[in-house]
């Protein structure tokens, strides 16, 4: 087998889009490595290849050893890996875009540095959350307030479904046990959906950390995404798990949201979801034609008057206009 080094990257036109791929798999007590362009699980199993760039998100559970090698293919193939305790889920690596251009990011950005965008962006996101509430001219504080009521709705409705008994939010960042069993569920869901986020946040080449109802937190932005989903995917995923019983809760919540986010065809939404709330027009084929594509790595330099020159050039005995 050629090594890592010899082998050259995959185009993004290559590899299967975010919309497209699974939304996350997780492993435990196995090891993680690489054969040609599959990661391989081996336990006392055998072994199973797993192609890496159907992945959104991969879980590593307890009990898990990935090589270098493996770890290069996923970032490669733009796939999202988190560490998996056993107190819950946290993101610890990500791959690159599978974008080339910065066009999206550029958007998230200037949507972000003007403070009357930035809150019609806010606005818009609760919009999606709830469609039958307008919030229209709401300011920051009415839109909490309204997210606050409509939330505690969500855990009543979800409670009098499923008849796990409801009484409060009540989360332990440090000690996964020590909730009750419906807020266990409720926390292993947010954590899982907090990683397809950012897998897509990732994949599509925004920034994490520019958030819009979030702030001051590395993943503000994937904060916002990923409770556009939560009253209609991730609270209901984690009720049902609770109703089946109160042991392994975690496990079973995984496997009810995974089944939701399929079921909805959660990435490509979200995908949407994302150029949507940012204004973001891709380019059209014949943008690509005129140099737009933004599958090449393309890098142009930027002038006064908002043009691109071409990168690679020496400009200094050359007039630029």
């Amino acid at each position: 087998m050629s090594t890592v080094g010899r082998r050259s990257l995959s185009s993004p036109r290559e590899l299967t889009r975010v919309a497209d791929r699974i939304s996350f798999l997780y492993l435990e007590r196995c090891t993680v490595h690489r054969d040609d362009n599959a990661i391989t699980a081996t336990d006392a199993d055998g072994v199973t290849h797993i192609p890496s760039a159907t992945l959104g998100t991969l879980l590593l559970g307890p009990g898990t050893r990935v090589t270098h090698q493996a770890m290069a293919l996923l970032g490669e193939s733009g796939a999202a890996v988190i560490w998996v305790g056993e107190h819950g889920v946290r993101f610890y690596a990500g791959g690159r875009a599978l974008t080339r251009s910065s066009g999206l990011l550029e958007a998230q950005a200037t949507a972000w540095a003007n403070r009357r965008t930035r809150v019609e962006v806010a606005r818009a996101m609760y919009r999606m959350r709830f469609p039958d509430e307008d919030p229209a001219g709401r300011t920051r504080d009415e839109l909490l307030r309204m997210e606050g009521r409509r939330v505690k709705e969500c855990y009543r409705r979800e409670s009098a479904r499923t008849g796990v008994p409801w009484v409060r939010r009540d989360y332990h960042r440090n000690d996964f046990s020590a909730g009750d069993v419906p807020n266990q569920a409720v926390t292993a869901a947010a954590q899982c959906m907090y990683g397809v986020a950012h897998a897509v946040v990732a994949a599509l080449g925004c920034s994490p950390g520019l958030g819009f109802v979030h702030s001051g937190h590395e993943r503000s932005f994937v904060l916002d995404i990923a409770d556009l989903y939560k009253t209609e995917v991730a609270i209901p995923a984690a009720f049902d798990a609770a109703a089946a019983g109160e042991e392994d809760v975690a496990t079973r919540t995984r496997r009810a949201l995974r089944d939701r986010i399929n079921k909805t065809g959660l990435l490509k939404r979200c995908a949407h979801d994302i150029k949507k709330l940012l204004c973001y027009d891709e380019p059209t084929a014949r943008d690509a034609s005129s140099g737009g594509n933004e599958d090449a790595d393309q890098v142009g330099l930027q002038t006064d008057n908002g043009r691109l020159l071409a990168a690679g050039r020496n400009y200094g005995d050359e007039p630029i206009w």
